[in-house]
C-alpha cells in the first residue's frame, strides 16, 4: 500500500518554458538523448534541445541508469546555460541533486544544493526567483531536510505574495512539508493542523483544477489519518467534480487511486457516486486500471492494479487479491519499478500469510526487504507515486517478517535470517534518521570481532519480545516473552505497552532523590525480559562481555543498571551497544596512543546552563595523558575541525551540552557560538578521511542527554557514533552530576591505561568505582554511561 498524498512535482509540470520538475512527467524518446545533435543557432531550438536532454534524463533516472542521466543533466545544464535561460539551468541542477542522490553521492548532492541556493539569493525578486526557490524547497522535501525545505518555501511564498502572483504551488508543497515533519514526530498536532491550513489555503487560493485537486486529496488523506472521518467526507463532492474535469492522464491515474486508498482506509459505508462501498471503490479502479492500460502507461497500470488487489485483501477474498497483487507485480517488475514493486511483495506476503502459506509468505516478505535495500538511501522513491512513510510502510515489513520467521519453533536457518533482517532494520532505521545512506566502510561481523564476547539480539514483536543469543562457536539461541499489547495501537503499532510502561518507569526511579517501596522492580523487569532467560547459557560460556543489538525503546534503557535480584548486570559482565552486526575492524588502544583532544563548555551558552566541573574535568584528564585544550571560547566549530585536521588525536573527549533524539536535526553537539549537528559531524571529519588518516578510535560525550520524553531518543545516540566514524563512542543518557563525571572519567582513563583492558573493561571498572562508592551507589551517577560500537 502506498502513501497517498502525490508529489508536489507530479501536478506542477512545467514551472517555465525551461524547468521540468524533479520527476516531472517524461517525454519518451525513442533514441539515446547523446545522439541528439545540438542546434547550430537559434534560442528557441536551443532551449528544445535542453528540453529533450532533461527529458531523457528523467526518462533515464526512471529506468535506472542514475549515471547516464546525470550525464544527460550536466548536458542539458550546459544548453540551457547557452541558450540563457536561468530557470531552466537551475532546473537541470536540480534534477542532477536526484541522480546524485540515487547514486548514494550525499556529499556532492548537498553541495550542489548549496550552489543552487547561492545562486537563487543573488537573483532579485522575481516570479524566475519563487518558482526557483518553489522547485528547491521541492526537492529539500524528497530528501529529507525537513527544516530547510520548510525555509526556502517561505521565502518563495513571502516573494509571489509581495509581486502578487500565484502561490498555489508553494502553498502545496509547505502542506507536504507540514506533513512529513507530522510523520517525523510521530504525534504533533501543531503540524497536522498546520498542515490543513496549507492544503486548505492552497485549494482557494487558484483556478487551477490539478492543484486545486491535489490539494483536496492530500487533505482527505490527513484527515482519514487522523480519523477526522465527517471533514474528510465532505470534500468527496468537490474532488468528484474536479476529477470529473481532469483529461486522461497519468495525474488523474494516480489521483483516483489516492482517492480510493483513503476510501479504503477510511472505510466509508456512505453511498459514492450511487454505489455502496466497497463496490464504488472497485469500480472506480477498475475504470483507472482500464484508463493506464489506454495510456499504455505500465507504471501506473501496476500501481492501480495493486491497490484494486489492496480493496480485495481488505475484504478478505483472498484469492482475488492473490491474482490481482501478483499481475500488479508482474509488471513492476518488467519495467522495472522496485519502488512501487516492495508494496506489493509485501502486499503478496500479507495475503499468503493469511492462506496459511507460511514458507511463500516467507519468500514475498524476503523480496520486500531485498527490494528496499536496492532503493538505497532515505527510501524515497524516484516517482512520485510512492512517498514511503518509514512507520507506515517500511518499518513493518522487517517486523512482520521476522514474526514470521520465529513463529513455530524456528530452526537455525530461520534464526540467522531473522537476525539478518533485525540488522537490516536497525540501517534502514539509521538511513531513515539520516535521510541517506550512513555506512560506508568495509565492516567486519561481530563473531570474527571477539571470541569471548557474546551477542544478544532484541526486536519488539506485535505479542511478544524475542531476544536471539549468539555464543562463540554456537548455534543460535531463541527466546521469547509474551508481552501485554498497548493500548494505543494508534501511537505505536508495533511496540508492546508492557515494555513501554516499564523503561517509564525505569526512568521514574533514576533519581537518588526518590525513594519508593521497589525502586528496582522496573530495572529486575528488564533483566526478566532480557537476560533471565539466557542467563544460564551466558553463565555456561564464560563470556566476558556482552554486546547488545538492541531494538526501539530498549535502545535507551541503561543496561548496567538491570538487576538480577542480587547484582547489576555490571557487576558481572563488561557491556557494550552496536546498531548493528557489521563494525569497523577492531584497533585495541595501545598506551603509547593515548593522546587526547579535549574540548568542551564550563560557562552558560545559548540558553543552556553552566557546566563549571567541565574545567575541573578536562584538567584532571590532563594529567592523566597527553591532551590538547579547547575550552569554552576557543572550543568553537573551525578549531575543533582545525585540530582535529592538523593531528591525529586517537581519541576525541567532548565535555559539552548535546541532545540526542529520534530526529536527526534535533540531535546536536553545543560549541561556544553554535551548534554541531549529527548530520554535519561528517564534513567536520571529511579533511581527515581525505587525508588518510586513521578514525577516531574512541569518542567520549561526557555531558549529553536525550530528548525528554523521546523514547526513540538514543537513535540520536546511535546517529552520532555511525557519523562521526569513530570506532567506538561513549556517551551518557542524561546529564549527570559535576562531580562523579569527573571521578568516573578518571577513573576510565586511569583503567585504559593498563595494558590488555578493553575500552568495555576500563568503563566497567569506572563503574563499579562509583557503585562501591559511598556518594555515587545510586544508578544515576554511573548507569547513564554506555559503549557503542567497538567494545576491545
Amino acid at each position: 500500500m502506498l502513501r497517498s498524498t502525490i508529489s508536489t512535482d507530479i501536478l506542477l509540470g512545467v514551472v517555465s518554458a525551461g524547468l521540468m520538475s524533479i520527476v516531472g512527467i517524461a517525454i519518451a524518446l525513442q533514441s539515446s538523448p547523446r545522439a541528439i545533435a545540438a542546434p547550430d543557432h537559434g534560442t528557441t531550438s536551443a532551449i528544445f534541445y535542453a528540453q529533450t536532454l532533461n527529458n531523457g534524463g528523467i526518462r533515464q533516472l526512471e529506468a535506472g541508469q542514475a549515471e547516464a542521466a546525470l550525464e544527460t543533466w550536466r548536458q542539458a545544464e550546459a544548453a540551457y546555460t547557452r541558450a540563457g535561460d536561468k530557470l531552466g539551468k537551475l532546473g537541470s541542477q536540480l534534477n542532477q541533486v536526484q541522480a546524485l542522490q540515487t547514486l548514494g553521492q550525499y556529499r556532492r548532492a548537498r553541495t550542489l544544493l548549496e550552489q543552487i541556493n547561492t545562486q537563487l539569493q543573488t537573483l532579485p525578486n522575481s516570479p524566475l526567483k519563487a518558482g526557483g526557490l518553489r522547485s528547491l524547497g521541492i526537492v529539500l522535501l524528497r530528501i529529507g531536510d525537513l527544516t530547510a525545505s520548510q525555509k526556502v518555501l517561505k521565502s518563495s511564498l513571502e516573494i509571489s505574495q509581495r509581486l502578487n502572483t500565484d502561490t498555489s504551488s508553494t502553498l502545496l508543497a509547505l502542506g507536504n512539508v507540514a506533513r512529513a515533519k507530522q510523520d517525523d514526530a510521530k504525534t504533533n498536532s501543531s503540524a497536522s493542523t498546520e498542515a490543513i491550513a496549507f492544503y486548505q489555503q492552497a485549494a482557494t487560493s487558484t483556478l487551477d483544477n490539478p492543484i486545486r485537486l491535489q490539494a483536496r486529496l492530500n487533505l482527505l488523506s490527513l484527515l482519514v489519518e487522523s480519523n477526522q472521518h465527517a471533514q474528510a467526507f465532505s470534500l468527496l463532492p468537490e474532488i468528484q467534480t474536479l476529477l470529473a474535469d481532469l483529461p486522461s492522464s497519468r495525474t488523474k491515474v494516480y489521483a483516483q487511486v489516492n482517492l480510493a486508498e483513503s476510501l479504503i482506509k477510511a472505510g466509508f459505508t456512505k453511498p459514492y457516486r450511487s454505489l455502496s462501498f466497497p463496490t464504488a471503490i472497485a469500480q472506480l479502479l477498475a475504470n483507472t486500471v482500464q484508463q493506464a492500460r489506454d495510456l499504455q502507461d505500465l507504471r501506473a497500470e501496476a500501481y492501480a492494479l495493486g491497490q484494486l488487489g489492496h480493496l480485495y485483501e481488505t475484504s478478505k477474498q483472498w484469492s482475488e487479491a492473490e491474482q490481482l497483487t501478483r499481475q500488479a507485480l508482474q509488471i513492476a517488475q518488467s519495467i522495472p519499478a522496485d519502488d512501487i514493486a516492495v508494496s506489493w511483495y509485501w502486499q503478496l506476503g500479507r495475503i499468503l500469510k493469511q492462506q496459511g502459506q507460511t514458507s511463500e509468505a516467507i519468500a514475498a516478505y524476503n523480496q520486500a526487504v531485498e527490494t528496499l535495500s536496492v532503493l538505497r538511501s532515505d527510501l524515497v522513491a524516484i516517482n512520485p507515486e510512492a512517498q514511503f512513510s518509514f512507520r507506515e510502510q517500511v518499518e513493518p515489513i522487517y517486523r512482520e517478517l521476522v514474526q514470521l520467521l520465529l513463529d513455530n519453533n524456528p530452526n537455525q536457518a530461520n534464526l540467522e535470517r531473522a537476525r539478518s533482517v533485525i540488522e537490516a532494520l536497525q540501517l534502514a532505521e539509521l538511513n531513515n534518521f539520516f535521510r541517506e545512506a550512513c555506512l560506508d566502510t568495509q565492516p567486519q561481523p561481530i563473531d570474527q570481532v571477539d571470541p569471548q564476547a557474546a551477542v544478544v539480539y532484541s526486536i519488539i514483536l506485535r505479542d511478544r519480545l524475542a531476544v536471539i543469543l549468539s555464543l562463540p562457536n554456537q548455534p543460535l539461541q531463541y527466546r521469547s516473552t509474551p508481552l501485554t499489547l498497548s493500548s494505543d495501537r494508534t501511537a505505536e503499532k508495533n511496540q508492546a505497552g508492557e515494555i513501554d510502561r516499564t523503561y517509564e518507569d525505569l526512568f521514574a526511579t533514576l533519581s537518588p532523590f526518590i525513594t519508593g517501596q521497589e525502586p528496582l522492580r522496573p530495572h529486575q523487569q528488564l533483566y526478566d525480559w532480557l537476560i533471565r532467560p539466557i542467563e544460564a547459557d551466558l553463565a555456561k560460556s564464560r563470556v566476558k562481555t556482552i554486546v547488545f543489538v538492541l531494538d526501539g525503546v530498549l535502545r535507551g534503557v541503561p543496561l548496567a543498571a538491570l538487576h538480577d535480584g542480587q547484582q547489576y548486570l555490571i557487576e558481572k559482565y563488561s557491556l557494550a551497544l552496536t546498531p548493528e552486526l557489521q563494525l569497523l575492524p577492531p584497533q585495541p588502544l595501545a598506551p603509547e596512543q593515548l593522546g587526547i583532544l579535549a574540548g568542551g563548555l564550563s560557562q552558560a551558552r545559548q540558553g543552556f546552563s553552566a557546566l563549571p566541573g567541565v574545567a575541573e574535568e578536562i584538567q584532571q584528564i590532563s594529567t592523566l595523558m597527553p591532551t590538547s585544550i579547547l575550552l569554552d571560547q576557543s572550543f568553537t566549530r573551525s578549531q575543533l575541525a582545525r585540530k582535529l585536521t592538523s593531528v591525529p588525536f586517537p581519541i576525541v573527549h567532548l565535555a559539552t551540552h548535546g541532545q540526542f533524539s529520534s530526529q536527526s536535526e534535533n540531535t546536536f553537539l553545543l560549541t561556544w557560538e553554535g551548534r554541531i549537528k549529527v548530520k554535519d559531524l561528517d564534513q567536520l571529519l571529511e579533511v581527515r578521511d581525505r587525508q588518510n588518516r586513521q578514525p577516531i578510535e574512541l569518542l567520549i560525550l561526557s555531558a549529553c542527554q536525550t530528548a525528554k520524553g523521546d523514547k526513540q531518543a538514543a537513535l540520536g545516540l546511535a546517529g552520532i557514533a555511525v557519523r562521526s566514524g569513530a570506532r567506538s563512542t561513549i556517551a551518557t543518557l542524561w546529564s549527570v552530576q559535576d562531580d562523579s563525571t569527573t571521578e568516573l572519567i578518571t577513573h576510565f582513563y586511569t583503567a585504559l591505561k593498563q595494558p590488555g583492558i578493553s575500552r568495555a573493561e576500563a568503563l566497567r571498572q569506572a563503574q563499579l568505582s562509583l557503585l562501591r562508592s559511598p556518594n555515587y551507589q545510586h544508578p544515576y551517577y554511573w548507569a547513564p554511561f554506555v559503549l557503542v560500537g567497538n567494545w576491545q
